[in-house]
């Protein structure tokens, strides 16, 4: 069993922040011992899944009505896998917007880097950009897809 200060250590949170959790009804089988909360393994796993969905963009409300599925047992498998496949295809998509906008960076750094080796930009303005390096037009076409 952990305390409410162990485990926001644990999970670098705000002892608020567990609290609100708690207040939500995100730890349903959470113990109290002498009114102190006590987190067991249970709380700890819900905890990782809380944390997970949250940092990817799920609501609170939505979090919360997982908890709620969990509670009402395994007729609530359909809503829950749902739930995360739902998630996983957002989540996937925002990868894929941030990977073209990583490469975006990754081409401008090396366009300014030969810029300054250059002094200019006019060479690098008749190679682009089908006359780049293969590894930089790998990166042009996914910046510019």
């Amino acid at each position: 069993m952990y305390t409410i200060g162990e485990v926001s250590k644990m999970f670098n949170l705000p002892i608020s922040t567990l609290r609100y959790y708690d207040k939500e009804g995100l730890f349903p089988t959470l113990t109290r011992s002498n009114g102190i909360r006590k987190f067991s393994a249970i709380e700890i796993e819900g905890l990782n899944v809380i944390e997970c969905l949250k940092r990817s963009g799920v609501e609170i409300k939505d979090i919360k009505q997982f908890m709620q599925w969990c509670e009402e047992g395994p007729s609530t498998y359909p809503e829950r896998k749902q739930l995360f496949d739902d998630n996983k295809i957002r989540l996937d998509n925002e990868i894929k917007q941030l990977e073209k906008h990583l490469a975006m960076l990754k081409f401008k750094s090396w366009y300014y880097e030969q810029a300054i080796q250059d002094g200019n930009e006019d060479r690098l303005k008749t190679i682009i950009p089908n006359n780049l390096p293969v590894n930089i037009k790998e990166i042009y076409d996914l910046a510019h897809s």
